[in-house]
């Protein structure tokens, strides 16, 4: 078993990490202990939980961890979504990394998917 780093799932959730955090940069800073904290914590948990996961001993408490990840990244979704409505930035600046959380979704989903049978 290698190394996480070597995952594809997660490279993808890194990059979607790191992309957040540039976006949370251009907004105002009245929201720096609000939705910025909040996105940079749920994107960072979702790369952390795929490293920590597959670090464990056992294919079930992988697909835990999985799982976790899932679930902060439907939090990030939700927070994007809310950012996005309240114009804290341009909506457009939104598209490609609200596409970028659908696809890490859909890879964990099919990585859960597939440990799962």
């Amino acid at each position: 078993m290698g190394s996480h780093r070597e995952q594809y799932i997660w490279k993808r959730g890194v990059k979607m990490a790191i992309n957040c955090y540039k976006i949370t940069q251009i907004f105002p800073n009245s929201e720096l202990y609000g939705l910025t904290s909040q996105i940079r914590r749920s994107c960072v948990s979702v790369p952390s939980n795929i490293a920590e996961g597959y670090g464990r001993t056992s294919k079930a408490e992988y697909i835990r961890f999985l799982r976790i990840a899932l679930g902060s990244l439907r939090e990030l979704d939700t927070q994007l979504i809310i950012t996005k409505a309240v114009n804290l930035a341009k909506p457009e600046l939104f598209i490609p990394i609200i596409k970028e959380v659908d696809e890490v979704q859909r890879l964990i989903i099919a990585t859960i998917h597939k440990l799962d049978k």
